[in-house]
């Protein structure tokens, strides 16, 4: 039987180091996407740094902590817990249709 291998879900956090709800934000995605296993790819990104500023402009970012899912913008601010499980829920399970 062949196994076909499901392409991770890329998560990109916007944080910057003078934002007060930014670490929130990073450690509510560090206890759920554990829970995903490789289905999910989780990176911060400094909104600050050339690099940031530059992928910020890409989604259009004005604000941090701003949730990146799948190349769009799920949620600017901390989301709840279950919002954000369901989000990346939603987008593993398009990802195993597609496969």
């Amino acid at each position: 039987m062949l196994k076909v291998r499901i392409m991770p879900v890329e998560i990109e956090v916007y944080t910057s180091p003078t934002c007060p709800y930014c670490p929130h934000a990073v450690k509510l995605l560090n206890e759920v996407a554990p829970s995903f296993g490789q289905n999910v790819v989780v990176e911060e990104v400094n909104s600050w740094s050339e690099e940031g500023q530059t992928r910020a402009l890409k989604y259009g970012i004005m604000a941090v902590p701003t949730i990146v899912i799948k190349g769009k913008v799920k949620f600017v601010g901390v989301p709840k817990k279950d919002e954000l499980a369901r989000a990346i829920q939603e987008e593993v399970d398009k990802e195993t249709k597609h496969k």
